[in-house]
């Protein structure tokens, strides 16, 4: 445990930021699971902008990077295209 006054207060900072992410982090994975079960394409097409939307949030929030997040939708768009 930290001894200091600042360092206490990082702790908690942190913990809480943990907890932040990993609930965004869960939505998000929900999401992309929402799209990837979809039963047809016009299913997978309804889930797509909700899982857009909260991987472009999580970027703007600066759990994910950039890259990561356009690599997710495109491989989403381009799962959701394929779909019979």
């Amino acid at each position: 445990m930290p001894k200091l006054r600042s360092s206490k207060k990082r702790l908690l900072q942190n913990h809480n930021a943990r907890a932040r992410n990993r609930s965004a982090m869960s939505a998000l994975r929900s999401s992309i699971k929402a799209v990837r079960g979809a039963a047809d394409q016009s299913a997978g097409q309804e889930a797509l902008p909700r899982a857009y939307r909260l991987i472009d949030k999580t970027v703007k929030k600066g759990i994910l990077r950039q890259n990561t997040g356009s690599r997710y939708k495109s491989r989403l768009a381009k799962f959701v295209s394929k779909m019979d």
